[in-house]
């Protein structure tokens, strides 16, 4: 684990920060209204995945979203350079991505079918040095909406990157066309909020495009927050290394299995996830599966963990639970003292620190109605900023 140790260290000594961007929606600037805001939607979220995908911080669509909602700004509309600031500001953001779109209607004429061209722009505003910077534009046919996208969102990623960013037959080999109508359920699927219909939604765009990672990411996400970790890990289990939710996913399959009470396998994501994504929620989760498995290597991971992270006070409990079902009291009371020292209201640290003291570890056939703490909730955004210091660094 000498990454981690790397990683605390640039964490105390790195002057500078990686940029996070934001996405915004993009404005629909057809002459005629149709109902295609979800093409801006489309387009944006695009934009966002592939920055996500790169290891570039993009902050989450519901995130951007509530900062519209806070400040009363309306969405896919074109924006004041004003409103482009402020929302920024809102959520702490360095850079912008955003743009317009405009849907031009085919020649009365024509008879190929097409529902017309699609041009879209983007644009990218350094907010740190107050600079605008560059506009990529594409067009082509509606239809063929999953190819514009990706060429915007190679452009976006080619610029934000520089030499770092993918080969561009590698990116557009690993990205195949996507049918229409499976990003429009997709995105309707995103931009509702009714269950039932989200549902609906993206089951039909995974029918259409059974590889379309993104509606599977989704729909593992709608029956996780329902709990029925079953059905989520078979939808986790599907999404491809090169989608942007592919290193979440592989959390949460672990959070699944775990919940399922296959501890062997939630420890084989946790462990497969820890190879890329080092961190210490993780580890504990590796720990903490150990633990269930009764391995002798259990308090030695989850101390690696608290190495990681000393002030997250459930680390510390963990470790003390397991050293005090093994009978080592004095090491667990100084576990769970930790523990209290971080949460004082821990009434089940409290509990077992006084078995501690009384040197009163697990009878024999008692039900431990305590149980140890896994992490739940994914957070990379620090170990991408302090992996892209590192590597402007060259030390990564």
């Amino acid at each position: 684990m000498t990454i981690l140790r790397i990683l605390i260290a640039t964490l105390l000594t790195a002057a500078a920060w990686a940029d996070t961007f934001v996405v915004l929606p993009f404005a629909n600037v057809s002459k005629n209204a149709q109902n295609i805001t979800w093409v801006g939607e489309s387009i944006s979220e695009t934009l966002r995945e592939t920055l996500s995908a790169g290891g570039v911080i993009a902050l989450d669509r519901d995130e951007r979203d509530e900062a519209f909602k806070q400040l009363g700004i309306r969405q896919n509309v074109l924006l004041t350079r004003a409103s482009i600031i402020k929302i920024a500001g809102a959520l702490d953001a360095d850079q912008v991505v955003y743009g317009e779109f405009e849907l031009i209607p085919p020649p009365a004429t024509t008879s190929s079918g097409t529902r017309g061209s699609l041009r879209a722009s983007a644009h990218v505003l350094d907010l740190k040095h107050m600079h605008q910077g560059p506009e990529f534009s594409e067009l082509g046919a509606l239809e063929d909406l999953a190819a514009l996208q990706m060429r915007l969102g190679w452009r976006t990623l080619q610029f934000v990157l520089g030499p770092n960013a993918p080969k561009e037959a590698d990116f557009f080999s690993s990205h195949t066309p996507v049918r229409l109508d499976a990003i429009e359920n997709y995105i309707r699927g995103l931009l509702t909020a009714n269950k039932d219909q989200k549902l609906r939604f993206l089951s039909q765009a995974s029918h259409i495009e059974p590889t379309f990672s993104q509606p599977i990411f989704r729909l593992g996400m709608l029956y996780y927050e329902q709990q029925d970790f079953r059905t989520a890990s078979d939808w986790f289990a599907k999404v491809r290394p090169i989608d942007a939710h592919y290193r979440e996913s592989v959390f949460l399959l672990g959070v699944c299995r775990y919940s399922l009470g296959d501890y062997a396998a939630a420890q084989t994501s946790f462990e497969q996830l820890a190879k890329d994504v080092p961190l210490a929620s993780v580890i504990n989760n590796i720990g903490v599966c150990q633990a269930k498995r009764n391995l002798p290597d259990a308090v030695a991971t989850i101390e690696q963990a608290i190495e990681a992270d000393a002030a997250d006070p459930a680390m510390h409990f963990n470790a003390g639970f397991v050293l005090w079902k093994q009978s080592q009291f004095d090491k667990a009371a100084t576990h769970l003292r930790e523990a209290l020292e971080r949460d004082s209201a821990d009434t089940e640290a409290k509990q077992l620190l006084e078995r501690c003291e009384k040197k009163n570890g697990p009878r024999p056939r008692e039900r431990v109605e305590i149980q140890e703490r896994l992490k739940t909730e994914y957070e990379e955004a620090a170990y991408l900023q302090l992996k892209s210091v590192l590597q402007s660094n060259g030390k990564f």
